[in-house]
């Protein structure tokens, strides 16, 4: 079936003004150019979706959620529940990367990937890292290696935890060593193969990848930490790693992006080397798009933000097609109304997931 996206203006992330895009299946067959005549006139079914003047834009890419549910830090009463795909859908996200956190214990890697699998029943990408806060990082087949490159869930290593009271402090070389695992195995199977690390609050934020990349061969763009908005010298040290060649994430659980944005564009940190995510668990998925939201209200242009949660995750998770809207690319999309940016319609891999702000995904209901 195809579905005709009209009347929409389109972000690809960058603007490209008034602009349909037409979908066929999995991929987006064409942007800009057809309309409902051409398609009339071949005969063909086809779906019609108006945007209503509203923003047209990529599927979010969420890179962190604990799509098990929250730790529970404080006792098992304070576990929170397992992230439902209605919950992801209505903030716009089209792929999501679930990780373990400091309970590796009753939050397991087969757990993880049973549920990466069943939001992908549900026609939504998902994926996971492999691990949790420990080094060694717990897997399912015995190494990050392994399930990196045969499990086709896992596109990489996460949330390893550095400079936390809650794990391990791990040496250079055992970091080092885990990180190349990670990079192997996802140069033998085609995926990201990064390291996804958790940076907790502790004095020497960044100095343990900082030891990474200085004492052996191992490249910027194979690490990738996270939680860096935590402070303004953690920032700073994360706007020099990323000029170096990693990635870095802030997370939103504290609804604070429009402000790290803003201080990462101010000291000239690399557009393309920054992005968001949730910490889903502790924050909702629709976070995401409301902590976009707060930027554009902020005086910051739409096109500048998207890319944190759209191109700039999909380069590094290297999604090939994902987080942009071009011919060939992931049929994943999301329709907001105009003003308000609130999600209308998402299509995920071609099927509408979100239609007038309905869930259209036939999800079971959690009993009780």
């Amino acid at each position: 079936m195809l579905v005709l996206v009209e009347n929409g203006e389109l972000y690809a992330p960058e603007p490209r003004g008034r602009a349909a895009v037409l979908l066929a299946g999995t991929t987006v067959l064409k942007v800009g150019g057809v309309d409902r005549r051409t398609l009339d006139g071949l005969g063909v079914e086809y779906q019609v979706i108006d945007a209503a003047g509203g923003p047209v834009v990529p599927g979010l890419i969420d890179p962190h959620e604990h799509l098990l549910g929250g730790s529970g830090e404080g006792g098992f009463g304070a576990q929170t529940p397992p992230i439902r795909a209605a919950e992801i859908v209505r903030g716009g996200i089209t792929t999501v990367v679930g990780c373990l956190g400091v309970d590796t214990t009753t939050k397991t890697m087969p757990g993880l990937i049973g549920r990466v699998k069943a939001l992908r029943d549900l026609g939504l990408s998902a994926f996971a890292w492999s691990g949790g806060y420990d080094v060694p990082p717990a897997t399912v087949t015995g190494s990050v290696r392994d399930d990196t490159q045969l499990i086709a869930e896992v596109i990489g290593a996460g949330e390893i935890a550095v400079s936390d009271e809650r794990a391990p402090e791990p040496s250079p070389r055992d970091l080092a060593r885990l990180v190349t695992d990670a990079f192997v195995g996802g140069h033998l199977s085609g995926k990201a193969g990064v390291t996804h690390f958790h940076v907790g609050p502790g004095r020497r934020r960044l100095a343990p990848l900082r030891a990474v990349l200085d004492e052996f061969d191992v490249r910027p763009d194979w690490l990738y930490p996270t939680h860096v908005g935590r402070s303004e010298p953690l920032m700073d040290e994360a706007i020099d790693l990323a000029r170096r060649g990693a990635t870095v994430d802030v997370d939103v659980t504290q609804n604070d992006l429009p402000k790290w944005v803003r201080y990462y564009r101010g000291r000239g940190g690399p557009p393309d080397r920054l992005t968001a995510s949730t910490d889903a668990g502790g924050s909702p998925p629709r976070s995401l798009l409301d902590q976009v939201r707060a930027c554009v209200r902020g005086g910051l242009a739409l096109e500048d933000v998207l890319p944190l949660v759209t191109a700039n995750p999909a380069r590094v998770l290297k999604l090939g097609g994902k987080g942009r809207l071009a011919a060939g690319g992931a049929a994943d999309l999301v329709v907001l109304e105009r003003g308000s940016l609130e999600p209308v319609d998402v299509i995920a891999g071609g099927r509408i997931v979100l239609r007038d702000g309905r869930v259209e995904i036939d999800e079971p209901n959690r009993p009780g």
